[in-house]
């Protein structure tokens, strides 16, 4: 891919909109987590192993904005789990593919989680693979990709990655 400062203004406007991302799941402002995604999204996070096995398993699997909204409101009202703040570090941020308004992206995340009664602890990490479309309102993301990276999932998977 070549270079620019179009190239360069993009990836900084993505950056953002992942900062945006991870500030509204940090902040824990769930009803707004379905406002990043288009209508007819797909959201998975799934292992590494399944994803490079091309394997469609998913821990968290939303096939559209409906589901997503669905998963917030089973958070909100049916799920108990241990208060918990989340901080969401999303690095490396590569645009792999350009195709008019629909961008291919990859990125790096780590989540670090901190319980009332014990020192924060690294969550998860792993990476995004997300197709992102550019619309008159910002971006959104047609399909998000969390693949993680961890053996194994240290609590219950709880608040989005």
């Amino acid at each position: 891919m070549t270079y620019s400062r179009e190239h360069a203004a993009l990836r900084a406007d993505l950056r953002d909109f992942y900062e945006e991302y991870a500030a509204c799941l940090d902040e824990e402002e769930l009803e707004r987590w379905p406002d990043f995604f288009t209508e007819d999204c797909r959201y998975r996070v799934t292992a590494r192993e399944n994803y490079d096995q091309k394997l469609p398993y998913g821990l968290i699997y939303c096939i559209n904005k409906d589901m997503i909204k669905d998963r917030v409101l089973a958070l909100r009202q049916t799920t108990m789990y241990e208060p918990r703040s989340l901080r969401h570090f999303i690095s490396g941020v590569r645009i792999k593919r350009i195709d008019g308004d629909t961008i291919e992206t990859q990125s790096n995340f780590t989540i670090l989680e901190s319980l009332s009664d014990r020192e924060p602890v690294v969550n998860m990490v792993g990476r995004y693979i997300d197709t992102v479309v550019r619309t008159t309102d910002g971006f959104l993301f047609k399909d998000r990709d969390c693949v993680c990276d961890n053996y194994r999932v240290r609590t219950s998977l709880i608040i989005p990655v």
